[in-house]
């Protein structure tokens, strides 16, 4: 998984309506982006400042988004914007969203690839957002 950290001060007094827009019009269009996962947004406690910190299923779709769609974005929201955002790319290593599985390290994809199900396997739970990992042979 990888995830976009957006972190960007905002003009006085213009949360709530940056928050409308999030929710009216950007988040139901990132709903419907290839790769979309989840999407956190944080405001510090003087409301001047957010950040934004969606989760993809892979860097490709979250590379295309910032390229296609997230200038998009910034000219919806450019009346809100106190200067230009900052952006920062992640790997996802661990996560409890139940949506959001974290990029597996490297031993693990060796015994995925040579056919074992057991070690280094995560197992999400759908009912409830946690994962085990499955330690029988271990």
């Amino acid at each position: 998984m990888f995830a976009r950290k957006v972190a960007v001060r905002l003009k006085p007094n213009s949360l709530t309506e940056f928050t409308n827009l999030m929710e009216r019009e950007i988040l139901p269009w990132l709903r419907a982006q290839e790769g979309f996962l989840e999407l956190l947004t944080l405001a510090i406690p003087d409301r001047r400042e957010v950040v934004t910190i969606s989760f993809w299923d892979q860097e490709g779709n979250a590379q295309a988004y910032n390229s296609s769609g997230y200038p998009e974005v910034l000219k919806t929201l450019a009346t809100l914007l106190d200067g230009v955002p900052s952006v920062k790319t992640f790997n996802v290593m661990t996560s409890t969203f139940q949506r959001v599985a974290p990029v597996q390290p490297r031993e693990t994809e060796h015994f995925q690839s040579t056919g074992s199900t057991k070690l280094g396997h995560r197992l999400a739970e759908t009912s409830a957002c946690r994962t085990r990992l499955d330690t029988d042979t271990l």
